[in-house]
């Protein structure tokens, strides 16, 4: 999956879960201020992408996942190409 596919997929999910426009999200959006995600909503999200990658993703990785952008190179890098 190219990083593209990774990021269309990523905003795919943000758009769902979040009730955003999938136009408006870009690499630079900010997961927690953007889109007014609390803690929960964090954890969640970060769940979804490990199913729909099928990819543990650990805390302390999960915690740097700050912007679209990071979720994507995350994804990126850990899976197998």
């Amino acid at each position: 999956m190219t990083e593209t596919e990774v990021f269309d997929k990523i905003a795919s999910l943000i758009a769902d879960r979040f009730e955003v426009d999938q136009s408006t999200i870009t690499r630079d959006t900010n997961i927690k201020n953007d889109l007014s995600a609390d803690s929960i909503d964090l954890v969640e999200f970060v769940l979804e992408l490990e199913d729909t990658f099928d990819d543990e993703i650990p805390d302390e990785d999960a915690e740097k996942i700050i912007t679209v952008g990071d979720a994507v190179k995350y994804i990126d890098a850990h899976q197998d190409k």
